[in-house]
């Protein structure tokens, strides 16, 4: 998240969604800060259901570096799934690397 953006304002967002009633899985939601080094990345164009197999194209090259899994991977969703098209959705995945 970027600096100017605190817990007061993410309580103040999450308030707005929640009034409009239309989000089931907003408790899930966290706030919190992600310290994770050193990462390999990529940008996925696609439908979700298809990132698979370049996840494993990417634990394979850090293997093949000689590198290790630092931790689990998550993804940053570029595209407003309700009106982008599943061929077009972007996504960027990160996966935390340990160098050592």
């Amino acid at each position: 998240m970027p600096d100017w953006l605190d817990d007061q304002a993410y309580a103040a967002a999450v308030a707005r969604v929640a009034a409009k009633g239309r989000a089931p899985r907003l408790p899930d939601l966290r706030f919190a800060p992600l310290a994770e080094g050193r990462c390999l990345q990529t940008l996925h164009l696609g439908p979700f259901d298809d990132e698979a197999p370049l996840i494993a194209r990417m634990h394979d090259h850090i293997a093949e570096t000689g590198h290790s899994l630092g931790g689990r991977h998550h993804e940053i969703y570029l595209s407003d799934l309700r009106r982008t098209a599943p061929e077009k959705l972007r996504t960027i995945l990160r996966q935390p690397v340990d160098l050592s």
